[in-house]
């Protein structure tokens, strides 16, 4: 799950693997290795690499470690709202959850 929603969310991003790498405090001279390693699941990084990876990518943490793409895909979208709109998501969730 890491590897695949790092690739996407990079890709997204529209940033190199070495940029990505270096923004997120990878020594330059490793960090496209480091981070092809990541992406092709041979390693995955601790979470204060990934940490610092989500704040460049500005995705949460937990968009890696969702399990379902459309889980991944509303914590993303969740994340880049307004505090206002969170709250109305949120309102909209539970009369969801209620109504099943």
């Amino acid at each position: 799950m890491v590897a695949k929603r790092l690739k996407e969310a990079r890709l997204r991003s529209g940033l190199s693997q070495e940029r990505l790498g270096v923004a997120a405090g990878i020594d330059e001279m490793s960090a496209s290795a480091r981070m092809n390693q990541y992406e092709r699941g041979k390693h995955i990084p601790d979470l204060g690499t990934l940490t610092r990876i989500a704040g460049v990518l500005d995705v949460p943490v937990s968009y890696f470690y969702a399990v379902e793409d459309d889980e991944a895909e509303l914590v993303r979208l969740f994340h880049g709202l307004p505090k206002r709109a969170r709250g109305k998501i949120l309102e909209l969730a539970e009369q969801l959850a209620g109504n099943q």
